[in-house]
């Protein structure tokens, strides 16, 4: 196991600037944060919400949205911007961890829930079984909650490029077939700054993805979230709006990095929110269905809406 926190590249890039008054939001409820902590603690599950310190989880848990983090705490792979806990020694897989995510859905009266994991490139399927058993065992409760997937790109284990597609293709299919709402796989970033920023997954392996899920289930729409602040150009944005609309992505969410520590890849810049919604009038002309874009903008802020 390795912690986040440890020493890194960047652990001794100090902030360049002061976090600017649109990014400073209120908590919401801390009665209400306690007791969906306390839920998520008790039956031993983690979210994506908690995990991540998402801004935005007081608004989501008041709405009946939350995120749950599949398949452990341990991700296989280090992406330099994630605060998940990273290593090559991921957790054993829970046998009980869909029940007990069924049974927290259930408490928490949640309506719309998005499934996500850690990277697990240590497993056969690349973990496509535990988002599929969670959904089975939260509709055998209630078959009118409706789930989003947020996956990883399933690739790797193949070292034959076209066995390696083949077997992307394959774990995506058995996903598809568990039918969820919406498809979401983040391409996080512009192509240049891939390598550096996503440790282990590639632009072009995250474009087929998509481009396979629209492929094979045509009525379940497809969605990709970016982080702007790493030192990409406008342009370069535009340009991978444009990479998405290519593979018929409809549904897109634009949101400004926040650095979980200094062990992390540090901001580059701070976009301000003008500069967002210029962004989302760029994709919306693109063809987007669904447009999310701000500075505190996450992969599933607003997730249950249309």
């Amino acid at each position: 196991m390795s912690s986040t926190h440890r020493p890194t590249q960047y652990s001794t890039i100090l902030p360049a600037e002061r976090l600017p008054e649109w990014l400073r939001r209120p908590i919401g409820s801390v009665s209400q944060l306690e007791q969906m902590q306390q839920l998520v603690k008790g039956n031993q599950l983690h979210t994506i919400c908690e995990e991540g310190r998402c801004p935005n989880r007081g608004e989501c848990y008041a709405a009946g949205t939350a995120t749950f983090l599949l398949g452990g705490s341990i991700c296989t792979r280090s992406c330099a911007f994630c605060q998940v806990m990273k290593g090559q020694s991921p957790q054993a897989i829970d046998p009980l961890e869909a029940e007990r995510v069924a049974d927290a859905v259930q408490q928490m009266g949640l309506r719309y829930v998005v499934l996500t994991s850690v990277a697990r490139d240590d497993l056969p399927d690349h973990g496509v079984s535990i988002f599929t058993d969670t959904m089975a065992a939260i509709r055998q409760r209630n078959p009118l909650i409706e789930i989003e997937v947020l996956t990883p790109d399933f690739w790797g284990g193949v070292a034959d490029l076209a066995k390696a597609l083949e077997a992307q293709r394959e774990r995506l299919t058995q996903l598809l077939m568990a039918a969820p709402v919406c498809f979401n796989h983040n391409l996080e970033t512009v192509e240049r700054l891939q390598n550096k920023v996503r440790r282990g997954a590639t632009y072009h392996h995250s474009l087929n993805l998509l481009a396979a899920a629209r492929e094979l289930a045509p009525n379940i729409p497809t969605k990709s979230g970016l982080m702007l602040g790493l030192g990409e150009e406008q342009e370069e944005v535009v340009q991978t709006l444009e990479d998405l609309r290519s593979v018929d992505c409809q549904r897109v969410t634009l949101g400004q990095y926040l650095r979980p520590s200094l062990a992390h890849i540090p901001v580059h810049r701070y976009w301000h929110p003008e500069d967002f919604k210029k962004l989302a009038e760029v994709a919306r002309k693109l063809g987007f269905a669904q447009v999310r874009s701000g500075p505190l903008v996450r992969s599933s802020y607003h997730a249950g809406e249309e």
